[in-house]
């Protein structure tokens, strides 16, 4: 469009001769153009509306809500009028190399739909709604208080060898028995839960969904279900509860997307005690930003404290919990678009991914300070919590995939017994295909599994990597074909290490086809699948309650 406003203004100049009166005709002929093509993208207000909640549940998590990028790109109508109508429809029905998802291939949207939501991000982005400590109080909901819940597990099932799975499209979680695979209890929860953490007693699950409300779930009771739910935030990705000596499960925290901002929480009861925004300036140019979101929080070891991500200005905020209702705050300037990450293996030093600037941060939680940014060799590094083992070489590592492309970067993390490899890239190996997500081993494993849900190749998507600890730079040594159909996302081992759980992410509307997913249980010293656990739809995350609890990946 603006090239063609160029050129009309160009001609017509030239026609003229440079005359007054020709100049005016140009002008009326642009603004005619303008005008012509801003009615090419009215919205009805219902077709706003609607394009506006499928933007936030399926766009804002990589785009943010006010759409100026992040993971993904920016969608402001600077950035998306320029590249026409479409180059826009191919990226929302086909996806991208770099980790959009195919939302008109995958069936989510329609081309009606896709063609909607084409001129939507092609307007200007409707102003959010806040959520304060009135709207938090008043969707906080005490279904059983803590005297009313059993004083003893209601059942013989080893309650730490349980898997809370979150089922996607669904809004629930599956609670399985890991000894005999069995589903005990469905319990719905927010929109797409995003993860699931487990209180230190390894009694209750703790869940955020991508639309902000929270869910305490008893695994004591004979069938596990909701204790108490909160709603935090509009958008959510992350929650924890406090694990330092003595304030064990004592309070909870919600980190939130929209709007930017972290919520204290009871517990025991989920009550809000205090509410703290995150709104600030970029570390590094000192902008103000205007939606700095609590990415990845996990719990300090060394401190009364919780290691908090805030992706947009590139900090990492250490808020002590000592006094709930007046959290200290230090902040320590890391690398920007901060997304997700784990600790090491001696849970000192915290790991995180800075996905868009392609390099991973390391926190030191006992001393309170940045260690290093690692250039992780790859595109859009994404380790989930990461993946620990001993190298023969390198002594003890971490590692991440990349969702851009093929490369697994392994970095030291020993100081003391290897202090040449600390704290930077030792190796890099390729998986698959790019499109990982997740990579995953256990101590008493000696693998390390990587998924690609998002490769560009139909048959790695559903196909696992495993590599040999021994000979890491060996390349893969296995391939794993685990279902004809989704994607295979998300890997998590049993209490024992034993056995490999993975997701099989299916389609909601596939669902009476068998096709909405499952979870395809793997012999660890095999490489076979032993087991399916089959009608789970969109089976994404699923949380081993021991494994949660120790920090076991």
């Amino acid at each position: 469009m603006r090239e063609f406003l160029i050129v009309l203004m160009l001609v017509v100049a030239f026609m003229a001769g440079g005359t007054q009166a020709i100049a005016e005709e140009a002008k009326k002929a642009v603004a005619d153009v303008v005008v012509a093509s801003q009615t090419e993208l009215v919205l009805t207000p219902e077709q706003f509306e609607s394009c506006r909640q499928v933007y936030f549940d399926r766009c804002a998590g990589c785009h943010g809500v006010l759409r100026k990028g992040a993971t993904g790109g920016a969608l402001t109508p600077d950035k998306t009028i320029p590249m026409g109508a479409k180059k826009l429809r191919d990226f929302i029905w086909h996806g991208t190399g770099g980790g959009m998802p195919g939302w008109g291939k995958m069936g989510v949207m329609t081309a009606a739909e896709t063609d909607l939501m084409v001129k939507y991000i092609q307007n200007e982005p409707p102003i959010p709604p806040q959520w304060d400590m009135k709207n938090v109080k008043a969707s906080w909901k005490l279904l059983i208080p803590p005297d009313k819940r059993p004083t003893k597990p209601e059942h013989n099932r080893d309650v730490s060898n349980m898997f809370a799975v979150t089922l996607r499209d669904a809004g629930q979680i599956a609670i399985i028995d890991g000894d005999t695979k069995e589903v005990i209890s469905t319990v719905n929860s927010g929109y797409a839960v995003h993860i699931v953490r487990m209180s230190m007693s390894g009694r209750y699950v703790y869940t955020i969904g991508r639309d902000g409300k929270a869910t305490m779930i008893d695994l004591w009771m004979k069938k596990p279900e909701t204790v108490a739910e909160i709603r935090c935030s509009l958008d959510a990705r992350s929650v924890d509860v406090s694990k330092f000596k003595g304030f064990e499960d004592k309070y909870a925290i919600v980190g939130g997307y929209w709007p930017p901002q972290f919520v204290i929480l009871d517990g025991a009861t989920l009550e809000p005690i205090k509410i703290v925004s995150t709104l600030g300036y970029t570390y590094d140019t000192e902008e103000f930003h205007p939606e700095p979101r609590v990415a990845s929080i996990v719990a300090s070891h060394f401190a009364p404290e919780w290691v908090m991500c805030v992706k947009e200005t590139g900090q990492v905020w250490l808020v002590n919990y000592t006094d709930p209702n007046n959290p200290g705050i230090k902040m320590i300037e890391a690398e920007r678009f901060l997304h997700d990450g784990g600790w090491d293996a001696s849970r000192r030093y915290f790991l995180v991914a800075a996905n868009m600037r392609n390099k991973v941060s390391i926190i030191d939680a006992k001393e309170q300070r940045l260690i290093a940014n690692v250039d992780s060799q790859g595109i859009k590094p994404h380790p989930g919590r990461g993946a620990n083992w001993v190298d023969p070489q390198f002594g003890p590592v971490w590692a991440t995939g990349h969702i851009g492309d093929d490369v697994i970067s392994i970095i030291g993390t020993d100081p003391v017994g290897h202090p040449d490899n600390a704290f930077k890239m030792v190796a890099k190996v390729q998986a698959l295909s790019s499109g990982n997500l997740f990579i995953k081993t256990h101590s008493k494993s000696k693998w390390v599994w990587v998924d690609h849900p998002l490769s560009k190749n139909e048959e790695h998507r559903t196909t696992l990597g495993v590599f040999d600890k021994a000979n890491i730079k060996g390349g893969i040594f296995k391939t794993v074909k685990v279902s004809d159909y989704g994607k295979a996302v998300h890997l998590e081992y049993n209490k024992a290490g034993d056995e490999m759980w993975v997701s099989i992410w299916g389609n909601l509307g596939d669902a009476d086809k068998g096709k909405g997913g499952e979870i395809v249980v793997i012999d660890d010293a095999t490489l076979t699948i032993k087991a399916r656990i089959p009608n789970l739809v969109t089976a994404t995350g699923k949380f081993n309650v021991y494994n949660t609890v120790h920090d076991v990946y």
